[in-house]
């Protein structure tokens, strides 16, 4: 099963992209021992519209775009489930076990996402009622994917 996390925008050269990197490799490292492949960070072009819901439609299309048929798709969301470490761990497992292409998870932009996408996702997730700038909410999707691999590894990193 492929991991692909897609989101809207950027991340500058410097330290966010170097923790990135980090704990997608490592996730990809212990990913492949459970049979999960790479995680593939695809990254959409900020929409350059003068008006915010053609900005949110034009990037969610090209977030759908990226979602392959039968994936479970994951939209990041404020107002989603707050889901422990294990419990992203045992729905990656279940996709996996359910023969799912694919994982995708999805980063938004400031504008937030189509209803027609939204409509799409599998789970929505959140990490927290707090707003996180969109370069930490990806570092931190990549962490728990990084925790949920460990976790179903066996990998000592998580300890509850």
């Amino acid at each position: 099963m492929r991991i692909v996390v897609a989101a809207v925008g950027r991340l500058k050269k410097g330290p966010e992209t170097e923790l990135s990197e980090r704990y997608a490799k490592r996730a990809t490292q212990t990913g492949r021992t459970l049979g999960l492949r790479d995680i593939e960070i695809v990254e959409i072009r900020e929409s350059r519209a003068d008006d915010a819901g053609k900005r949110m439609l034009e990037e969610s299309i090209a977030l759908a775009n990226v979602i392959p048929q039968r994936a479970a798709v994951v939209l990041l969301d404020a107002q989603g489930e707050n889901l422990a470490s294990a419990g992203l761990a045992a729905r990656l497992a279940k996709w996996r076990a359910d023969d799912r292409p694919a994982a995708v998870f999805m980063i938004g932009g400031a504008d937030g996402l189509a209803p027609t996408l939204r409509a799409k996702a599998e789970l929505r997730l959140s990490f927290g009622a707090a707003t996180w700038p969109h370069q930490l909410v990806r570092i931190m999707l990549l962490e728990q994917l990084y925790r949920a691999t460990t976790i179903l590894a066996g990998h000592p990193y998580h300890r509850a």
